[in-house]
């Protein structure tokens, strides 16, 4: 599933660190969901939704594949 996670956090000037911490996942799953490694579980995804003040929807593209 393609998103634009990577590209919200360094807007923001957030590091993969920081969003980790805010949403309390690892850095590796930031990383992961990031490259498209890891698809997040809809609770994390409506945390990151959160953080960005945006649909699931704007970050997630569900009918795209990497």
């Amino acid at each position: 599933m393609k998103n634009d996670l990577r590209e919200r956090r360094e807007r923001d000037g957030d590091s993969q660190a920081d969003l980790a911490a805010a949403v309390d996942v690892t850095r590796q799953s930031i990383n992961a969901i990031e490259r498209g490694r890891y698809d997040p579980s809809l609770e994390l995804a409506f945390k990151l939704a959160r953080q960005y003040d945006c649909a699931i929807e704007d970050i997630f593209d569900p009918d795209s594949h990497d």
